[in-house]
């Protein structure tokens, strides 16, 4: 029986997206369009050329340049404020005959100058075309452009998100921060804690990897073909243009580099990537933690209505907000790792590596974003299960043989003699095998300790021997 022909997917207007970002999941990730995009990157290539224009009539870096007025200078801010759908196909359109982007930008703006807008009177604007990529290579378009855009997506969008999420765990910390809970180490039943404190740990330690992310820097450059400003000495001689590119740099809110070949060394994007990439593998971690806790019982998955947790079991409510961080991280982390480990080496003064390579920026950070918003979304839909934290407890006293023979131990040292050999005793009486509570207070009370170590030992319980845990949250602030 002949096959029926298949409707041409790749043929359907407006274009299916191709990758998960831009198709299922692009409410979550959205926001970063307006800095990661192609389209965000030629508004800011746009917004650096406008800048760059305006830097040298007002500098008077170049002879003769006209100073422009401040109704001028307004329609120039403008023409990047406007920068929208029809200017994006416009633009694109310039590309395919330039078959260059950073010229398209060029000849785009060169478009706006040269029809003077109705608004200003006796305009020069159409006169100052040639100050337009003035002395420029791509790459310090480029490297500016990238800059600004991955600091707008990191400080507007990316760590916004993160914050939310950081605080999200510490306010659960402190709300659990009294619940004692039994440890495991290894697997195995150890030390009891609290569930409030071993989220402090993870808000901490994600809390210490945004300080670090909030201090990175973002460097630019702008010195021509080579880094060494031939063309700017060339075309005018008597200028001080390492002054003028680092007041440039500066003013677009950079760092300026002083020491370059064609690109920027974007070492600081290595920096940078490599800091978020270990912020999503200690998220990572409290994903898989919570995964666990769910698995254990300790948190109850609150249903969703109408939700399906199971095609065919019906009584399953999947932990899929943190599977699907997990893998999300992973993918982003990945991203990250390349990122980072090729955008730090250009063969000698340049090669083109970096620029479809940097192209991918987006996805990183749209795979950490995605993470992080289903974790958020996962912790707000728990509930702690108190009936299954007490049980654990309750069902494991021999984990107080750690306190036992350190109290024998404490004792020893003091002159109370009959405590040699406490960790051995503790040992024999407690590996492998489950105590009841009665079992434990019965052993305590035979090993002659003093009275008042004796009553303070058998009062004891798994869920009161949680030591500092409930204070340790205050770390948090």
């Amino acid at each position: 029986m002949p096959t029926p022909a298949r409707v041409s997917l790749a043929d359907v207007v407006p274009p299916i997206a191709l990758g998960p970002l831009d198709g299922r999941y692009r409410p979550a990730v959205a926001p970063l369009v307006d800095h990661l995009s192609e389209a965000a990157l030629n508004r800011e290539r746009l917004h650096v050329e406008v800048e760059w224009l305006l830097h040298l009539a007002s500098t008077g870096a170049v002879p003769g340049a006209p100073t422009l007025t401040a109704a001028e200078q307004a329609y120039l801010r403008d023409v990047v404020a406007t920068f929208g759908p029809e200017q994006v196909a416009e633009l694109a359109e310039i590309e395919r005959v330039t078959v260059h982007d950073v010229k398209a930008v060029e000849y785009f703006l060169k478009r706006r100058l040269a029809t003077a807008p109705e608004h200003l009177v006796d305009t020069v604007l159409p006169g100052v075309g040639e100050l337009v990529h003035f002395a420029l290579t791509s790459e310090d378009v480029n490297n500016l452009s990238y800059a600004l855009m991955v600091r707008g997506a990191v400080q507007q969008v990316w760590l916004p998100a993160a914050n939310g999420l950081v605080d999200q765990v510490a306010t659960l910390a402190r709300e659990q921060r009294d619940r004692p809970m039994l440890a495991l180490t290894h697997g195995q039943p150890a030390t009891p804690t609290t569930l409030g404190k071993e989220l402090a740990v993870l808000a901490h330690r994600l809390r210490r990897q945004l300080t670090r992310i909030g201090t990175d820097e973002y460097l630019g450059k702008l010195n021509g073909a080579t880094g060494t400003y031939g063309a700017f000495l060339a075309a005018v001689p008597g200028t001080d243009w390492q002054q003028v590119s680092r007041t440039f740099v500066e003013h677009l809110g950079l760092t300026w580099n002083p020491l370059t070949t064609q690109i920027e060394s974007h070492d600081w994007q290595a920096e940078l990537y490599a800091d978020v990439a270990r912020f999503n593998r200690v998220l990572h971690n409290l994903a898989t933690d919570v995964w666990t806790y769910i698995s254990r019982g300790v948190f109850i998955q609150i249903p969703v209505p109408g939700a399906t947790g199971s095609s065919t079991m019906p009584h399953k409510v999947n932990p899929i907000r943190f599977e699907n961080a997990e893998a999300n991280l992973e993918l982003s982390c990945a991203l990250l790792d390349t990122l980072a480990s090729t955008l730090v080496t250009s063969r000698l003064q340049r090669d083109l590596t970096d620029s479809t390579t940097q192209r991918n920026i987006g996805p990183a950070f749209g795979h950490s974003l995605l993470a992080i918003d289903n974790v958020r979304r996962g912790l707000a839909g728990l509930a702690v299960n108190e009936a299954t934290l007490s049980a654990e407890l309750d069902a494991n006293w021999e984990v107080l043989a750690e306190p036992v023979q350190s109290a024998m131990r404490a004792a020893s040292v003091a002159g109370v003699e009959g405590m040699a050999n406490p960790y051995e005793r503790l040992k024999e009486l407690t590996r492998g095998h489950r105590l009841t509570a009665d079992e434990m207070r019965e052993f305590i009370g035979g090993l002659g300790l003093p009275d008042d170590v004796a009553a303070r030992l058998q009062a004891m319980s798994p869920a009161s021997y949680t030591g500092l845990a409930s204070r340790l949250v205050d770390h948090l602030g």
